[in-house]
């Protein structure tokens, strides 16, 4: 038996509000909204859920949420325009630099990759 929500298999042994967790665009503070909602206890392992709970937190999520694939896509669209406006952000992006404000004369480096060497002039002597 496995629970499926949005695409996403839930781990069974996992109590219930880390498992929503896994759902990409449900973090622990929506988790718990949504079984508060529903009146679910929290701390059921996902594999005692029952198929009418399963079928109510299915239908919770797709009628008022964005998950998965929609939010990824809607996110992927807000970068884009970012950068097809040309705003700070948007170049930023494009440069692919951080975005808020970090330094990045030492540190940035999952942002902008691995260190490439510049090879300095040679100085001319008389």
């Amino acid at each position: 038996m496995s629970v499926r929500i949005s695409g996403v298999d839930l781990p069974l042994y996992k109590r219930g509000v880390i498992g929503l967790t896994y759902v990409y665009g449900i973090g622990n503070n929506i988790s718990k909204s949504i079984l508060k909602f529903l009146c679910i206890d929290k701390n059921k392992k996902v594999k005692d859920w029952s198929d009418e709970e399963i079928s109510k937190i299915q239908k919770y999520i797709s009628d008022t949420i964005k998950v998965e694939g929609e939010l990824r896509s809607e996110i992927q669209f807000n970068i884009k325009r970012l950068i097809d406006i040309g705003c700070y952000l948007g170049i930023r992006h494009r440069k692919g630099l951080p975005l808020r404000g970090q330094k990045t004369k030492n540190n940035c480096r999952t942002r902008k990759g691995k260190k490439k060497t510049v090879a300095n002039r040679k100085k001319i002597t008389k």
